[in-house]
C-alpha cells in the first residue's frame, strides 16, 4: 500500500461510487466492506473487514493517505451500531496518522431558525441527531485530521430514502402514494452521484480538513420531484398526499423502520434547505442536472 491509497469503508451506493471516482482519477483505492467485492476496476482492490475491529482497521489503514467512512448501519440501529464503528475507526486513524473523512448528514444541527449552513453548531433534537453529533465532535476532539461531508435526503441509483421507499415504487406502478411529510414543502434532495463527487473532491485536497462540507443538492417539493420522475419514466402524474399525525402514528406502529421516521418528522414538515455555497465556490461542485440524476435512478 502506498501513501496515495484511499480506503473507502462501506461498499453501498455512495461508497462504491466514491471509490470509482477516485480510481478513475488515477488514485489507488481499497474498498472495504463486510463481504468485499464490486465494483470492478483495475485500481480498486477489495477486502472484507469488520468496521468495529480497531486492530484490523489499524492494519488496514497503515500507509494510507485517507480513510473515507461511508458505513451505514440499518436506520433503526444507529444508537447501537454507529458508536462502535466510529470508535474503532477513530482509534485506527489515530494509531496510523491517516486522515478521516466521514459521510454524515444534517441531523446533528437539530432545528435551526433558518437553513442548514456549514457553520452551524451541533444542536441535535432527536436520538439519531445525537448519534451523528457525537461522532463529529469526538472526531474533532481526537487530534486526528478529520472532515465531514453532509448530505440531505438521497435519490439516485441504489439510494434509500423516504422518496425511494415510499413514493418512487408507486410512481412506477402508476398508483397513488402516501408520504410522511408535506408534499408541497420545499426540501433538499441529494443525488448519490453528487455526494460521491463531494467526498472525492474533499479527500483529494490538502485544504479541506477540519470542517464540514455540504453536498450541493436539488431544492424541490416532493410533488415536483415525483412529477419529474414520472414524466421521465413515462408514467402519469402521481396522486400524492401527506399523512396527518394520526396516520403518522399508525404508520410508525407498523414496524421498526417506520417508527424511526416518526422521530424525524420535523425534517419533512418544516422547511430547512441545505446550503452548500462553500462546496460550490471552493471545490467547484454544483448539482448534476436533475434529468441526469433521475435517469441514473430510473434506468
Amino acid at each position: 500500500m502506498t501513501d496515495t491509497t484511499h480506503i473507502v469503508l462501506g461498499a453501498g451506493p455512495t461508497g462504491s461510487r466514491t471509490a470509482q471516482l477516485l480510481a478513475d482519477a488515477g488514485e489507488h483505492v481499497l474498498l472495504a466492506s463486510r463481504r468485499g467485492g464490486t465494483p470492478a476496476h483495475a485500481r480498486i482492490r477489495h477486502v472484507a473487514q469488520d468496521a468495529t475491529d480497531a486492530q484490523g482497521l489499524t492494519r488496514l489503514f497503515d500507509g494510507a493517505a485517507t480513510v473515507i467512512n461511508c458505513t451505514m448501519p440499518p436506520y433503526d440501529r444507529w444508537p447501537e451500531e454507529f458508536p462502535p464503528i466510529a470508535d474503532a475507526v477513530l482509534r485506527a486513524v489515530r494509531g496510523t496518522g491517516t486522515r478521516l473523512l466521514t459521510l454524515g448528514n444534517v441531523y446533528g444541527y437539530g432545528q435551526p431558525a433558518g437553513n442548514f449552513t456549514e457553520d452551524l453548531p451541533m444542536r441535535p433534537v432527536a436520538v439519531k441527531g445525537h448519534v451523528r453529533a457525537r461522532m463529529w465532535l469526538d472526531a474533532l476532539d481526537s487530534g486526528a485530521t478529520v472532515a465531514e461531508v453532509r448530505a440531505s435526503d438521497y435519490f439516485g441509483k441504489g439510494a434509500v430514502s423516504v422518496f425511494t421507499l415510499q413514493v418512487l415504487p408507486q410512481i412506477l406502478a402508476g398508483g397513488a402514494a402516501r408520504y410522511t411529510g408535506d408534499v408541497d414543502l420545499p426540501h433538499s434532495w441529494s443525488y448519490v452521484g453528487d455526494v460521491a463527487r463531494t467526498l472525492a473532491a474533499v479527500a483529494r485536497r490538502e485544504d479541506t480538513w477540519g470542517r464540514a462540507w455540504h453536498v450541493p443538492s436539488h431544492d424541490l417539493t416532493l410533488r415536483e420531484l415525483a412529477r419529474a420522475a414520472a414524466r421521465l419514466a413515462g408514467r402519469p402524474a402521481p396522486e400524492l398526499a401527506g399523512m396527518d399525525f394520526d396516520e403518522l402514528l399508525a404508520f410508525a406502529a407498523s414496524g421498526s423502520m417506520q417508527r424511526e421516521l416518526l422521530e424525524m418528522r420535523y425534517m419533512f414538515y418544516e422547511q430547512r434547505l441545505i446550503e452548500a455555497r462553500d462546496t460550490t465556490r471552493l471545490l467547484g461542485i454544483a448539482p448534476a442536472p436533475l434529468e441526469e440524476a433521475l435517469r441514473d435512478m430510473l434506468f
